[in-house]
């Protein structure tokens, strides 16, 4: 019996489970991620009606009898059980990931047989395909450079097609099919950067791009990762969903580069991991409820060990900067023992508090000024009012990621002038921070463009912009189709806290995710008319485009209005700026 045969018996006895077992497609960890911070393989199995402890328990046995079977009795074996499931990860050597993902389903295969009291292929020739598969694959320079970078204490970034040794001025870049062996690396030439991850559920592009602006206003060559782009100084090296690892290894590999800034989602980190183990710091912005349901990250808490990922890439004496005022990150920050300095709003915070009596860096408002603690004294900033991004304080959680940035610039040890002179030249505006409160003026109202999108991001500016002065309130609202009803009602109804006089709900052609046509809009309506508005308050447009335009041909002098742009942005902002 050859391999495919072997797995279609693996497909058999699942398929006869469908009814409550259904696994998710292996796939190959390159990185520090949800489970350790080891490469390997890792299945999603979902189930009712099982005890999750036995299917823990069976993996724990048949994944620890192939990996033997297969010579690899130095790689792990974990399990990371929640609410109708499981992930089931096995370590393997960086050249063999593929063969993980076989060697993973070769051991499920023998764990749904006994759940099933099934018969079960031959094991003999199941570990025989494996080997067959690791032998193609098996890549002996790649262990040998991986041994060797280790050894000098150097970094080494592993794709499909390329090894890099060294991050950005110190990098080299070699074919995966032409590797030198060690003796031939010019070792002196190669060395690591200064590397921050970001996450967070919000407030991450805007951290890694103002981390950015301090580190080119030190005079070095900076860049970044995010949701949009892969940048370097001013050159884009391409566009797109760059906040996974692929992203942060063509980021590292730019021999330009001097200082790295890696925004970092939640759907690379546990599709496929992070990068490297050799960061300088990282920071978690906050944890809420957003993205559920994927992967066995089911619950807000289940999302915060998900973003916490990032205290794995920390090299020795690494920073992990996390915000003191966030309840979901403050729970988390029990099960590591990174380096922590934490961040806070109130310098009466409590952890703020323990940090200054430990001696440990921190930072804090303080009277109306950012304030670092070195770990022995206090030293002011800033004030907060001459930060653009904070809106003169109104901006709350804006001075929660100047104070998140603050604490990644010292760590990778970045000159205090320069951290004032980025945070006091960065602006709220589309060319600095595109899409994040971005202010407009149009026929003498105030207009402003964010890109929020949940109940989180949405709260925190509409939070901010509701202390602000106005004859009418104007409001654009869309949502993604993929949301349930109550989640779009639930954003609706925060959004009203803004308290707009008009509302103008519109439709995301591209985003319907299997909706009708009108639909997400006739939630928003009724939303708001159980809200207490009249439906002549509550206009329709069928994109963000001609919503813009609704409003924008009705604001007057004195008026704010607030766009939520989650599609179209670049024809909103050109009607701002035309």
């Amino acid at each position: 019996m050859d391999r495919i045969e072997q797995l279609e018996t693996a497909l058999t006895i699942e398929s006869a489970t469908a009814d409550h077992i259904r696994v998710d497609d292996a796939r190959r960890l390159t990185g520090p991620g949800l489970l350790w911070n080891k490469p390997g393989a890792v299945m999603d199995v979902f189930f009712n009606g099982i005890d999750a402890a036995q299917v823990t328990t069976l993996w724990e046995t048949h994944a620890r009898r192939v990996m033997d079977a297969l010579g690899w009795q130095d790689q792990s074996v974990t399990h990371r059980t929640f609410t109708g499931g499981v992930n089931l990860a096995i370590s393997a050597p960086m050249d063999q990931l593929y063969s993980a993902i076989f060697a993973a389903q070769t051991a499920w295969h023998f764990c749904a047989a006994e759940l099933l009291a099934a018969p079960s292929g031959d094991f003999d020739q199941m570990v025989g395909d494996v080997k067959g598969v690791m032998a193609s694959e098996a890549n002996p320079a790649l262990i040998a450079l991986i041994e060797a970078a280790e050894a000098h204490g150097v970094d080494i970034l592993c794709d499909d097609d390329e090894i890099s040794i060294g991050h950005g001025t110190g990098s080299q870049v070699w074919s995966v099919d032409a590797l030198p062996a060690p003796d031939d690396v010019d070792w002196s030439g190669l060395h690591n950067i200064p590397v921050a991850f970001i996450t967070g559920t919000n407030g991450k592009t805007t951290t890694t791009r103002l981390l950015e602006a301090i580190a080119r206003a030190s005079g070095k060559v900076a860049g970044l990762t995010s949701t949009e782009f892969v940048r370097v100084g001013d050159d884009i090296l391409d566009r797109g969903d760059y906040s996974g690892p692929g992203g942060g290894r063509m980021l590292l590999r730019d021999k330009r580069l001097e200082v790295a800034c890696l925004e970092v989602a939640r759907g690379g980190i546990l599709r496929r991991g992070l990068p490297t183990r050799a960061a300088t710091a990282a920071a978690v912005t906050n944890v809420a409820n957003d993205h559920l349901g994927q992967y066995g990250v089911n619950t807000v808490p289940e999302l915060a060990q998900a973003k916490f990922a990032v205290h794995r890439t920390l090299a020795e004496g690494g920073v992990l900067a996390l915000n003191a005022d966030d309840a979901y990150v403050r729970a988390e920050a029990e099960n590591t023992s990174a380096n922590i300095w934490w961040f806070s709003l109130d310098a009466q915070n409590d952890l703020i508090r323990q940090a200054r009596e430990t001696g440990t860096c921190c930072a804090y408002v303080q009277h109306g000024k950012i304030v670092f603690f070195d770990g022995t004294t206090e030293q002011m900033v800033i004030p907060v009012a001459d930060v653009p991004l904070t809106m003169g304080g109104a901006a709350k959680y804006n001075i929660q990621n100047a104070l998140a940035a603050l604490c990644l610039a010292l760590a990778l040890g970045l000159p205090q002038q320069a951290l004032r002179d980025g945070l006091a030249g960065f602006k709220p505006d589309a060319k600095d921070n595109p899409g994040r409160c971005n202010e407009f003026r149009h026929n003498g109202a105030q207009v402003f463009v964010d890109f929020a999108h949940n109940p989180h991001s949405i709260s925190a500016v509409c939070d901010a912009l509701s202390s602000l002065p106005a004859k009418r309130r104007f409001i654009m609202l869309s949502h993604a189709g993929d949301r349930s009803d109550q989640d779009i009602c639930d954003v609706t109804a925060t959004a009203l806290n803004f308290r707009p006089d008009v509302v103008v709900a519109t439709e995301l052609d591209g985003y319907l995710r299997g909706r009708e046509l009108g639909e997400i809009s006739d939630l928003i309506e009724r939303t708001a008319l159980e809200h207490g508005y009249e439906a002549k308050q509550i206009l329709r447009a069928t994109s963000p485009s001609q919503a813009a335009s609704v409003i924008l041909e009705r604001v007057e002098p004195g008026d704010i209005a607030l766009l939520l742009v989650l599609s179209d942005r670049d024809a909103v902002l050109a009607m701002l700026d035309g």
